[in-house]
């Protein structure tokens, strides 16, 4: 595929939505030094999961929003798997074979540090459905929004409502962040950490730094 597909990932309140709306803003001001950009229908799209369809919406809504009965640890982690491969053929395989450039609020490593490192469920179990739901489809470059748990889900409180994820016990959240840790020392080449603390200037410059060294944007 000749587009290019980053991710961001992170704790809750790490300022992923917020970095990728930045991210884009600043790929597009600086479009014409992207390399091997020659399309004229180029873009540069903004997505999520859960919720990057339509189908997708009815999943997150279900996984975040719903509280007719607790979710099971394994249901949850298939409907993620779900909404994933609904992602995956609908939104992301389309706009990376045109050259598009995607950016992703969570993916694959979302999945093994919430429900295998937080949830406790079977590693291979995981590795196994993200295999399925991806066809295979890894990221170019993922983003690891590196910010202590409590400072997140602070952040978290101070916007209101919290989903059912935010609502999580505080040990579960520590534990996720412990998978981030984890999956950063087991992938170097494609994690990148980025520092979240600080304002939101600052993290940004941080990720552009990290963008324009991996794919070759002159300044």
């Amino acid at each position: 595929m000749s587009g290019r597909f980053i991710v961001f990932e992170g704790v809750e309140g790490s300022g992923k939505t917020t970095q990728v709306q930045r991210l884009q803003t600043w790929l597009l001001q600086n479009q014409p030094l992207l390399p091997s950009q020659t399309n004229s229908e180029f873009q540069i799209v903004v997505t999520r999961e859960p919720g990057g369809t339509d189908v997708g919406q009815e999943i997150r809504q279900l996984l975040l929003h719903s509280e007719q009965e607790p979710i099971a640890d394994r249901a949850e982690l298939l409907l993620y798997a779900a909404d994933r491969a609904q992602h995956v053929e609908a939104f992301l395989k389309p706009r990376l074979t045109k050259g598009h450039w995607v950016l992703c609020d969570r993916y694959t490593d979302s999945t093994i540090a919430y429900q295998g490192y937080g949830r406790g469920l079977d590693h291979t179990l995981i590795d196994q459905l993200n295999q399925i739901a991806t066809g295979g489809l890894q990221s170019d470059l993922t983003l690891w929004l590196d910010l202590e748990v409590e400072t997140g889900l602070a952040r978290t409180q101070r916007r209101g409502a919290s989903d059912r994820m935010e609502k999580a016990e505080l040990a579960f959240h520590q534990r996720v962040q412990q998978g981030f840790v984890k999956l950063a020392e087991q992938h170097p080449q494609r994690i990148v950490r980025i520092d979240a603390s600080g304002t939101e200037e600052q993290v940004a410059e941080r990720i552009q730094t990290v963008v324009k060294q991996r794919f070759s944007i002159a300044s």
